[in-house]
């Protein structure tokens, strides 16, 4: 690995752990937000690196869809257990029975954008006043509008329009009562930058990310994981190949990469050379050029 290369990284590593250190000096009770996802797994390194040797200062959330991959859960839990971390889950299953949002029907059937409500109650019922997220500019246009601190209403609700500004790294974390910010550590890196720190790091990841074998079929040229809840068209064919994913969401919705790269190094050059965006294989993100915008205003990650 090239030296300007390490700089860089330990330049993205020395950032992020600032804004994580100003959420614990400017809030009262903050929240790692925690999928399971590499870039969460990042961010609970780095801010296990912030406040090394203490334990960390804050929980982390985990909206369960009901439909995630079993590795991730499996991996999430060892995670904790491993680190000590308090882990906080709500479901998504029980806001269903609440009666707190309604169940999706049909074939593309999902439950991920469910997740805002069960999101937006734990923030109530906990009273969290900022979220730590793992989102970055490059993943997607509408999330390249957040800032670093993203605040939010009342109501959970995000204005792109009205965002405060960010000089100098000043970072303005006043509110109202009722209201929070979202905080994305991660803004400035690249899908590449994460891997790169990944395998600089020796940080270990659930197997989902390395290639294996899993059934799996083809919905209008995205290959989705086969799961027994999951309708099929009558043209849908369940066959097992070597897949791997770039980016985890729950099952219907995260599309996997047809690959052969089964070590960090073989997904840093996959990566690298890939022409193909990372979201680019999310089934979620098809529904609308403005899908995840829309989402993320009404209080969506």
């Amino acid at each position: 690995m090239k030296r300007y290369t390490l700089d860089h990284l330990r330049e993205l590593e020395t950032e992020a752990i600032y804004v994580i250190r100003e959420v614990a000096a400017q809030f009262d009770n903050p929240v790692l937000l925690f999928s399971g996802g590499k870039d969460s797994i990042v961010m609970f390194h780095l801010a296990l690196k912030a406040f090394w040797p203490m334990r960390l200062p804050f929980p982390l959330l985990h909206i369960d869809t009901g439909h995630n991959f079993p590795e991730t859960l499996e991996f999430r839990d060892k995670l904790v257990e491993k680190h000590g971390a308090r882990l906080i889950v709500r479901s998504v299953e029980d806001s269903i029975k609440q009666g707190r949002v309604k169940e999706e029907t049909g074939i593309n059937a999902t439950r991920n954008r469910l997740q805002t409500v069960t999101l937006l109650d734990a923030i109530e019922e906990f009273k969290f006043d900022a979220a730590l997220g793992g989102a970055r500019r490059d993943e997607e246009k509408a999330r390249a509008k957040e800032r670093f601190f993203s605040h939010r209403d009342e109501f959970g609700q995000w204005d792109p329009k009205n965002q405060r500004p960010e000089l100098w790294n000043l970072f303005n974390g006043k509110k109202n009562y009722g209201e929070h910010f979202r905080v994305f550590p991660l803004s400035n890196w690249t899908e590449l930058d994460v891997w790169l720190y990944i395998l600089l790091e020796k940080i270990e990841l659930p197997s989902l990310y390395f290639t294996h074998k899993r059934k799996a079929f083809n919905r209008d040229g995205v290959w989705l994981a086969w799961a027994p809840f999951m309708k099929l068209k009558p043209n849908e064919e369940v066959v097992e190949m070597d897949v791997r994913t770039r980016t985890i969401g729950d099952i219907p919705t995260t599309g996997l990469t047809l690959s052969k790269a089964s070590t960090l190094e073989e997904i840093v050059y996959e990566i690298a050379t890939t022409r193909t965006t990372e979201r680019g294989s999310r089934f979620d993100d098809k529904i609308s050029d403005t899908s995840m915008e829309d989402r993320k205003r009404d209080g969506y990650f």
